[in-house]
């Protein structure tokens, strides 16, 4: 089931950034639309978490060139929790200063109730799993109701299984909530089994895009079609295709396929 209804929610027209004498990006374009999921794929160094932080609003960046509506939110590799403030103080710091105190517990309860850690609300940062403290980073990036949802690599440090686990929690989050989705990852099994359209940033520029059609529940690895685009975005990478990832091979993953809700 397609969730994007059309609004838009950024544009990128002929962003440049550089760094010193070093050009980044050189005329990328780019559009995102509400209910949309877009995953931007590249090699190190092409540009992606700059492209990132451009419609973050983290760098500075011409009017005319990132265009963004809307609240926008980040979740990061590194969950970046403050260590000294306990699970629910730091989800409730993404909302201090637009939703009355009177209320803010509730908010904050509430997306700790999504990413099922409404008992760990009082723990300290310390005390979580590498994947209870990404869920925390989850639930304080969409406890402000984002227009985007910008996720930069989130899952590359965790383990297989937890892997899986947190594709299926942001699965199941943007279907609930709608924002629009830039997941920037290495990780092309992940982009293809998550995302309506992926894109290869290569030179400074989107060099290629794909739509991504196919219902998420019928996204195995050994479908034709996801066989096919495999081969053709690793070869717009570079990037010989070889063996999928005990990832995209698990037991767990074809499960998660079959029991996920997404459409």
């Amino acid at each position: 089931m397609a969730l994007v209804n059309g609004d838009l929610v950024a544009q990128v027209r002929g962003h440049h950034r550089s760094f010193g004498s070093t050009r980044v990006l050189q005329g990328v374009d780019l559009t995102l639309r509400r209910g949309e999921f877009v995953a931007l794929l590249g090699r190190s160094g092409s540009g992606k978490s700059t492209l990132l932080r451009s419609l973050a609003g983290l760098d500075p960046s011409p009017r005319d060139e990132v265009s963004v509506t809307g609240r926008t939110t980040v979740s990061f590799q590194e969950p970046r929790l403050l260590p000294w403030r306990r699970v629910r103080e730091n989800v409730e710091l993404a909302v201090l200063n637009t939703v009355d105190a009177r209320t803010r517990p509730d908010r904050v309860r509430d997306a700790l109730g999504e990413v099922s850690l409404t008992e760990k609300a009082d723990a300290w940062p310390g005390q979580l799993s590498g994947g209870q403290a990404q869920r925390v980073s989850l639930a304080r990036a969409l406890v402000s109701e984002p227009d985007l949802l910008l996720l930069d690599e989130p899952f590359s440090a965790l383990d297989a299984l937890t892997r899986i686990e947190m594709h299926s929690l942001v699965t199941q989050l943007w279907e609930r909530h709608e924002p629009a989705i830039l997941l920037v990852t290495h990780d092309v099994d992940e982009a293809l089994a998550l995302a309506d359209r992926v894109l290869v940033l290569e030179d400074g520029q989107v060099a290629r895009e794909w739509q991504v059609s196919l219902p998420r529940a019928t996204r195995s690895p050994e479908h034709h079609q996801v066989a096919q685009l495999r081969e053709e975005v690793l070869g717009a990478l570079g990037v010989a295709p070889a063996p999928r990832d005990d990832l995209a091979d698990s037991p767990q993953y074809a499960r998660h396929l079959k029991t996920s809700g997404a459409a």
